[in-house]
């Protein structure tokens, strides 16, 4: 039987293992995301699967060789926590799920955005201290009149236009490569000109090292129409936090939501005593700033996401077990 250790698998998501191990894997569950530290817990194993956010480094990776472990599989789309040169070097073969339910994070951001858009956030934090006075700060338009931004309309791009076009808004969108369903369901256009126009702009862009960093600066955050919604589910890295701010207190913009930060891996998953424990400056930044909504990453965090990650992954294991490769390898 065929021994995989599978790291950062919440108690909830147990059952969902198991009810969904068709292929009777020897299942290791390991609680924690994979760090040096515990990294001794997949000894033994056959196969690793990690997440997004794990150490898959070359000191991990060179670990896992040792073991005779040949397979090192991601449950995430995502595979920037992987070392893909350390893994060709040391003969592990890498995968990844290259996608689950689109709804999971389209409905996240969806929510942030409607919850900036109708200022939901400022009268929570003004009730929660018996404060039921109306400010102008509330007054908002209605969706059904607004105009929405979608920068990448990708699976998740597309499927959170749909949702804000299901309530009536327009929809632009930007992608340098559209799909015929995004030509059908949006309207495409540059992104200067969807900057400029969107009372909401919801960001759904890869995040490519070297790249792309930086992707929402202080340009990205001065084209965009004033009184705008800002919300990015897709990297921490995308966002250039001191510009966002400086827009948001200019009152540039109305609100700025993300479920992503940097330094994930210090941050993410942890419990702190304090806000200032929390060790990333630009972090506290966000948590502390009244027009800014943060959610610990929890975009695919939904039974339909977990499940497609978990069957996805499975099969991958299967696929390479009993044919020697996967569709869903990754290769440098």
């Amino acid at each position: 039987m065929v021994k995989i250790t599978s790291y950062g698998v919440r108690p909830i998501e147990r059952p969902y293992f198991d009810q969904l191990n068709t292929f009777g894997f020897d299942m290791n569950y390991v609680e924690d995301l994979l760090t040096h530290d515990n990294v001794a817990a997949s000894e033994g194993s056959d196969a690793v699967l990690v997440r997004g956010n794990c150490v898959v480094d070359r000191q991990n990776l060179q670990k896992f060789a040792d073991w005779g472990i040949k397979y090192v599989f991601t449950r995430s789309v995502g595979y920037n926590h992987m070392d893909l040169q350390a893994g060709a070097d040391l003969g592990i073969e890498m995968a990844r799920v290259p996608g689950y339910s689109p709804y999971a994070v389209a409905e996240l951001a969806l929510t942030l955005g409607l919850n900036l858009f109708r200022h939901v956030n400022l009268a929570v934090d003004q009730t929660r201290q018996a404060n039921f006075t109306i400010s102008p700060a509330m007054f908002s338009k209605e969706i059904h009149t607004a105009t929405v931004g979608i920068v990448g309309a990708g699976r998740i791009g597309l499927t959170e236009a749909k949702l804000y076009k299901a309530l009536g808004a327009k929809v632009l969108a930007y992608d340098p490569y559209p799909s015929d369903e995004a030509k059908a369901v949006t309207e495409l256009c540059e992104l200067p000109e969807l900057l400029a126009q969107s009372d909401i702009v919801s960001v759904h862009v890869p995040y490519f090292p070297g790249k792309n960093e930086d992707l929402i600066d202080a340009d990205f955050v001065h084209q965009m129409k004033e009184g705008a919604v800002l919300i990015n589910t897709a990297r921490g890295e995308l966002a250039n936090v001191p510009a966002i701010i400086a827009g948001l207190d200019a009152n540039h913009l109305t609100g700025y939501g993300t479920d992503v930060v940097l330094d994930e891996v210090d941050i993410i998953g942890h419990k702190f005593a304090q806000a200032s424990d929390v060790p990333n400056d630009t972090v506290r930044q966000l948590m502390a700033h009244p027009k800014v909504l943060v959610t610990p990453h929890v975009g695919s965090y939904t039974e339909s996401a977990l499940q497609d990650m978990i069957s996805i992954s499975y099969q991958n294991f299967h696929d390479i077990l009993t044919t020697g490769q996967t569709k869903n390898a990754i290769h440098l």
